[in-house]
């Protein structure tokens, strides 16, 4: 089965931000407690981090970390986790029936950030809160001292505003499930009326309103719409969400679920063009698309934590996914997807980053390791920066539930100028066969390959534990060749590979 693709130096699509490769921390499960933060672990510094994850999560080159949430956030007092760790209450978490010591909070997670190499973006309660509580937040956090606000910051040890530049005005509002949930007008004007407050303190913050929860939500599109109505002239991003699952056990409809990603993220940045048009504005407000990843595989085992069997746990394991090779697939095409729509979705985050849904995992008082989602996820921070190319591809296809004609061949390119590379990330999806890649390289003389990165694997269901975490990895790959300005080479069934060119 042969497959080819056209990329050409001139056919740009956008820059891609940075921040595409976030990632997110949620005070759910084991994210924060033996997730970042453990003091009496071996590798804690001097904070209470724990450094293996910090080396970890600074080997994937996470931009920004969204925190504290997430369904959490929306009936979260950030006053609980400042000043002396001893006076700080314990709260009873209603979204995730737990228990939350408040041993971290914003110094806490400041400092892990830092030492991280990540920048934070900070969530706001608007929920069981409102506008005061907003607006003192962010005065705590990024007000000077010589206030009220920052003078209690410098009390509780921090006397250099913390220069927080991202903020999320509540967590999937639209929601029946969140704490605080509003109809999209309510929603839409109290984001607004906060936003307006925030920019009188500082207008160059970047404030990120909540669009859909997901796309199969009876409000979408129109959330979108009523939202921005309200909004559109006060904020930069609007935040959309989705996670991926195989409950059905269907490889190809599973595979194909980007397909529903891209339509997903179409439809949001035609909702912002239309209001646009209707406010007849020249600022172009484009998408976080601050939650994602895969999740269905523990769905089953957090039912009695979730349904309240267990009382008021603290940090109890949920949520913990243990990832296969197929998600590693999955994760390859949902990044592609990022990088083919950059000139609108600017922001993702990876939801989330530690033991919860994430691509890093601890074992309390032991080890950390990587999921096989880590591997997509590093190739794509690591080498997709610089501008994503218009590739044209012809490969043969298969009819889903969510989209007709699904290629077998999902690829995005990315050509680094200043770091003269051009890199290609593909999955084959087909489960019977191998694909034989031909890429036209117009403009791009005498490239030549400097990196082949392969993973495969026999096993779909394949997965990486604490005893043995090396099971699902990336191999060097071999065949990749570059001639008379063409690169070709073959992929495995069911595999994603990263090919790198270095350009003259």
């Amino acid at each position: 089965m042969r497959a080819s693709v056209t990329a050409n130096r001139d056919y740009g699509i956008a820059k891609i931000d940075s921040r595409l490769y976030g990632a997110f921390l949620e005070h759910l499960g084991r994210a924060i407690y033996t997730g970042i933060y453990e003091p009496d672990h071996k590798s804690a510094d001097a904070n209470g981090m724990r450094k293996d994850v910090i080396e970890l999560v600074r080997e994937l080159k996470v931009p920004i970390v969204r925190y504290p949430g997430g369904n959490f956030v929306s009936a979260y007092n950030w006053e609980d986790g400042v000043g002396p760790r001893k006076a700080r209450p314990t709260r009873l978490d209603l979204a995730w029936h737990t228990s939350e010591s408040n041993a971290v909070g914003v110094h806490e997670f400041a400092q892990w950030s830092e030492a991280a190499g990540a920048e934070m973006m900070l969530a706001i309660n608007l929920g069981s809160r409102g506008l005061d509580e907003a607006r003192n937040f962010v005065e705590y956090v990024n007000g000077p001292t010589g206030s009220a606000w920052g003078d209690l910051r410098k009390k509780h040890g921090r006397s250099e505003p913390f220069a927080v530049r991202h903020w999320c005005l509540g967590n999937e509002m639209d929601g029946p499930w969140q704490v605080g949930h509003k109809t999209a007008d309510e929603y839409g004007r109290l984001a607004n009326e906060v936003a307006k407050t925030l920019r009188a303190f500082d207008r160059s913050l970047e404030l990120i309103v909540c669009g859909s929860s997901n796309s199969d939500m009876k409000s979408y599109p129109e959330w979108e719409r009523i939202v921005l109505e309200h909004t559109y002239d006060a904020i930069d991003h609007i935040s959309l969400h989705m996670y991926f699952a195989n409950r059905g056990k269907n490889t190809a409809e599973y595979l194909a679920l980007n397909a529903k990603l891209d339509a997903y993220i179409g439809a949001i940045a035609s909702t912002i063009e239309f209001v646009r048009a209707r406010k007849r504005s020249r600022k172009r407000v484009t998408i976080s698309f601050d939650e994602w990843n895969v999740w269905y595989h523990s769905n089953v085992q957090d039912r009695e934590i979730l349904g309240g069997a267990k009382g008021w746990p603290h940090a109890p394991r949920l949520l913990e996914d243990i990832y296969n090779f197929e998600d590693a697939l999955q994760v390859g095409c949902i990044l592609n997807t990022f990088i083919r729509r950059s000139d609108v979705v600017k922001i993702a985050c990876i939801a989330q980053l530690v033991n919860v849904i994430a691509p890093i995992m601890t074992e309390p008082g032991g080890a950390a390791w990587r999921q096989t989602i880590f591997y997509p996820y590093y190739f794509a921070s690591a080498y997709g920066r610089g501008e994503a190319l218009q590739l044209s591809v012809k490969s043969p296809g298969y009819d889903s539930e969510v989209a007709d004609n699904v290629p077998y061949l999902d690829i995005a390119g990315v050509h680094d100028e200043a770091g003269k590379t051009l890199t290609f990330f593909a999955v084959n999806r087909h489960g019977g066969e191998t694909l034989d890649l031909d890429v036209d390289l117009q403009g791009f003389a005498a490239a030549r390959v400097m990196d082949h990165q392969v993973m495969t694997s026999a096993d779909l269901e394949a997965v990486n534990t604490l005893k043995k975490p090396m099971t699902v990895a990336p191999k060097a790959g071999s065949g990749a060749e570059v001639k008379d300005e063409r690169l070709t080479a073959r992929l495995p069934r069911h595999s994603y590979q990263m090919i790198r060119l270095a350009l003259a």
